[in-house]
């Protein structure tokens, strides 16, 4: 990486939150050529999901700072192909989002779309996540005081192309974390509550609860990692293809 890299900062959870903002100032400890493009309003959980029935608006809301009408996944395309194209991006860091994104999370989440598509340009991305039991009381200054030297350390060591990094902090005071793990992203049970209630008007609508439920983090997960007080780096693979069931199947059906 250049020695003075061009970082884009994104999310998912809208160019006002605070994780951005934090975000942006540890982005400042690794380079001076920072820029911000992140969506207008809130888009959590919109995934990897591209706008394509209706056109996109920028708005720019300072220097290096816009605002775009659209997904996480919009940003990147936007910031990379057209609002900085004059350079090319040397990193992405995305969020830091407010509340995990770990086990299944990453299939819902916008702020791992974000460094998926950052991925797909083949420009090195990291999304980080904050863990948060009250989300009213967000520990922001734990990623402050942890993120850049574990920042640096990564992109000293470098992970392949084909790959993001997905990072989460634990719900704890700087001080109490007990450093850093690389972990294998975690499964469990999805239990959202599905809350059924009658709008004014009489008609029934449901609300999809965000709770999940685990008996069992599984040890060396991301799961496990933050439950322990650690903050869990996960290196998160494109390539979804299950290989040993390309063989199984291929005799299956040829055979």
């Amino acid at each position: 990486m250049r020695e003075r890299p061009r970082i884009l900062v994104v999310n998912d959870d809208g160019i006002n939150a605070t994780g951005i903002k934090t975000l942006e100032r540890i982005a400042r400890q690794l380079s001076d050529d920072v820029w911000v493009v992140a969506p207008e309003m809130n888009q959590s959980g919109t995934g990897h999901s591209l706008t394509l029935n209706r056109p996109l608006r920028i708005r720019r809301l300072g220097e290096c700072h816009f605002a775009v009408d659209g997904t996480p996944t919009d940003c990147v395309l936007l910031a990379i192909q057209h609002v900085i194209k004059d350079r090319p991006v040397d990193l992405v860091l995305s969020g830091i989002n407010h509340g995990s994104n770990m086990a299944e999370d990453v299939t819902y989440s916008g702020t791992v779309a974000v460094a998926m598509e950052a991925t797909l340009f083949h420009v090195p991305a990291i999304a980080l996540s904050q863990q948060a039991a009250d989300r009213k009381q967000v520990r922001w200054d734990t990623a402050e005081r942890w993120a850049p030297d574990l920042l640096r350390r990564l992109l000293a060591a470098g992970w392949a192309g084909e790959v993001l990094l997905n990072i989460n902090l634990p719900d704890l005071a700087p001080e109490q974390v007990r450093g850093w793990k690389v972990a294998r992203q975690g499964m469990r049970k999805i239990g959202d509550d599905l809350v059924e209630r009658i709008d004014p008007r009489g008609e029934p609508y449901v609300w999809i609860g965000a709770l999940r439920e685990s008996t069992d983090a599984g040890e060396g997960t991301d799961l496990a990692a933050v439950a322990e007080g650690y903050i869990s780096v996960t290196p998160v693979h494109l390539d979804m293809t299950h290989t040993p069931s390309l063989g199984v199947l291929r005799e299956a059906i040829d055979g």
